[in-house]
């Protein structure tokens, strides 16, 4: 008997996840599946019929004009699932404030629910965790500590890896990737990364461009590369320094240092073994409300993961260009410091070895599907 699954997403990287999901359960269950979603270009390739793209969800805020789109998401896709789809299951990837509130509904309607990558508790807003045991069937986590969060509140949960591990690109051509962009091999790369949001280009890049004026200052041995994130219009910033956006793998890889906005960036450089530090500013009441509703006080997932101090953070009124010019220089300059940085990188690793995280989660859902 055919069986129906709908996945939502709200961003670019929920969506390449989720193809990947996709993918493997049509390997699995081959014409015994039909999948629909709210996704973006990942899930299409993957004969996903979408029911609707990211246009309205990719929207960070608490604006009446996002809250009412959201909320009107919403009531129209429980409407599509009660009354045509009907799903067997749904699949909340991410997302968390769509989410969460998406899965009340879905409880109410009597349809199962699981939640792969589910919001970070562990890092804030604990009082989540009952809206997730109250509505959420099954908790499908990327971080092996996840799991004593949901086994506390007797939620059902199971570590599945995490999917960058697998989805990660082989960088090994530094040569190629210097010349092909005009960079000399013979001055060291420093790797910018102001981040993937509009409104973090807003708090970082100046930031981040008077950093780097700062190390030119001082030095004759370095060069940049600003990144400019996917999910970014081609034009969403200029700088005096050269810009690469399709090949932002290989400037982690290949960069000798790299400065980061907080976020899963910091993970895949950790992956590539490439010593960094992470910077965050934004709105101030965010912030504040942020320290409210924290339940830990580092922001790198590298710190997170490992429960040290591997990664220097400057947050908010530390997120100074002379701050961050000074640690940058130490990363290059102090052998001791790098070790020390690359020595918690390689801790970060051996956490993160599943490497078939997406596989992983397709063989659940399929067990929950075929009733196994």
């Amino acid at each position: 008997m055919v069986k129906k699954l709908f996945i939502i997403t709200g961003e670019y990287s929920a969506d390449k996840h989720a193809a990947g999901v996709a993918r493997e359960l049509k390997k699995l269950m081959a014409d015994d599946i039909i999948i629909e979603a709210i996704g973006e270009s990942n899930l299409e390739k993957e004969g996903v019929r979408l029911f609707l793209n990211h246009d309205k969800m990719g929207k960070v805020g608490l604006s009446v004009k996002s809250i009412f789109e959201h909320y009107f998401i919403a009531k129209k896709t429980i409407e599509y699932l009660k009354n045509d789809f009907k799903p067997d299951l749904v699949l909340l990837v991410d997302y968390g404030a769509f989410n969460l509130q998406i899965s009340k509904q879905l409880k109410k309607i009597g349809i199962k629910t699981f939640y792969f990558i589910p919001p970070q508790i562990w890092a804030s807003r604990k009082h989540r965790l009952k809206t997730i045991k109250k509505n959420v069937d099954k908790v499908l986590t990327i971080f092996p500590f996840e799991k004593e969060f949901y086994e506390k509140e007797n939620i059902p949960s199971v570590f599945v890896g995490h999917p960058i591990v697998s989805e990660l690109p082989v960088c090994n051509n530094r040569d190629e990737f210097f010349e092909r962009h005009n960079l000399d091999k013979n001055k060291k790369l420093i790797g910018i990364f102001p981040g993937s949001r509009t409104f973090e280009i807003h708090y970082l890049l100046k930031i981040f461009l008077e950093t780097a004026k700062i190390i030119e200052k001082n030095r004759n041995d370095v060069q940049f590369v600003f990144s400019k994130a996917l999910s970014l219009k081609d034009d969403a910033f200029s700088v005096p320094y050269k810009t690469i956006k399709s090949e932002n793998h290989s400037l982690l890889a290949y960069s000798d240092a790299l400065i980061l906005a907080s976020g899963t960036v910091a993970l895949e450089a950790a992956l590539y073994e490439t010593p960094m530090i992470i910077a965050y500013k934004g709105p101030l009441l965010f912030y504040l409300i942020y320290l409210l509703v924290r339940n830990i006080k580092k922001a790198c997932l590298v710190n997170i993961i490992t429960k040290k101090d591997y990664v220097d953070e400057f947050l908010m009124f530390k997120a100074k260009p002379s701050n961050i010019a000074r640690d940058i220089e130490l990363i290059l300059d102090d052998k001791a410091k790098r070790e020390h940085i690359i020595e918690g990188l390689k801790e970060t690793k051996k956490m993160l070895t599943d490497s078939r995280c997406v596989f992983n989660v397709a063989k659940i859902i399929k067990k929950e599907l075929s009733g196994e």
